[in-house]
């Protein structure tokens, strides 16, 4: 693992990363909101836990605009058919409507053995509208026997989409060409265990087994290289090209990145919404037509 390290530093500076990483832990920088009795958080380790009565969530306490987030998961082991863990950023939504914005990671759990794998599912909204779903099927290692870093790193020109430090997605900033981009509304980090028995596993073919119960899902090494949302004028702040992350070399991922990334999905990608020609009938979202790397 501390290879993929290396490769990732190629694109966040060794000296950001000690600036920033300093003092982050869960305890220090989430809290559980939801399934109180099922959401533990211990330092810097916390369990989420699902069984019949209910599921749990954390969140952090900061707000920001850009930056680095990373933690270390082990996913639920075994029969985890319908159940979902998640882990993403999001602005604050007021009302289900709210033109949020969010950068997802969710792993959908599966049955066990076979061609059975969890199915890395990643996602991005900007004002409130989605639909950029893109899937992996998650058999290059298993998620579920240690823990792996999911990374999602956030600047002015891209999101990245991380594992264990290799790139697997890249969704570029092309605001001056009309189409959305995350960065004035602040987010924070969340992260959830639940039950999706209605369209998780096979669409909802199969249902959660709760003789397995509970499914429990474990973290480590919460860390963030954000600026920080405290007040208004911080998204103008936060958009001030003086800052680290607006320096050229984050601009795009490294020759070796996108090797990497390329490998991973010529075998692993499973879906691509720039690809479904049944869903949009030939009218995709625009940014299907320019390149993302």
């Amino acid at each position: 693992m501390a290879t993929e390290k290396v490769l990732f530093l190629a694109l966040i500076s060794l000296v950001a990363l000690q600036q920033a990483l300093v003092n982050a832990s869960f305890a220090s920088n989430t809290k559980c909101t939801w399934g109180y009795d099922n959401c533990q958080i211990n330092d810097d380790r916390v369990k989420l836990i699902l069984n019949k009565w209910s599921g749990a969530a954390i969140e952090g306490y900061n707000q920001f605009i850009y930056g680095y987030i990373d933690m270390r998961i082990k996913l639920v082991p075994g029969n985890s058919a319908a159940v979902v863990t998640t882990y993403y950023i999001s602005s604050e939504m007021k009302t289900k409507d709210d033109e949020h914005d969010e950068i997802d990671f969710e792993f959908l759990g599966n049955l066990t053995g076979g061609d059975n794998y969890y199915t890395l599912h990643t996602n991005i909204f900007v004002s409130g509208t989605g639909n950029r779903e893109e899937q992996f099927r998650m058999s290059w290692y298993d998620p579920t026997s240690d823990y792996h870093n999911y990374t999602i790193f956030w600047n002015p020109y891209m999101v990245v989409w991380l594992v264990d430090g290799k790139a697997i997605r890249v969704f570029r900033n092309y605001e001056d060409q009309g189409i959305p981009f995350p960065k004035y509304k602040p987010q924070r980090v969340y992260s959830s265990i639940w039950n999706a028995d209605d369209w998780a596993c096979q669409g909802g073919k199969v249902k959660t087994n709760w003789t397995y119960q509970p499914f429990v899902a474990n973290y480590l090494n919460y860390q963030e290289n954000v600026c920080l949302y405290t007040k208004p004028k911080s998204a103008k702040e936060c958009n001030n090209p003086s800052n680290w992350y607006f320096n050229a070399q984050y601009k795009q991922l490294t020759q070796a990145q996108l090797k990497t990334m390329n490998n991973i999905r010529n075998q692993y990608l499973v879906y691509d919404y720039c690809t479904d020609t049944q869903r949009f009938n030939g009218n995709f979202p625009p940014e299907c037509s320019k390149p993302q790397y």
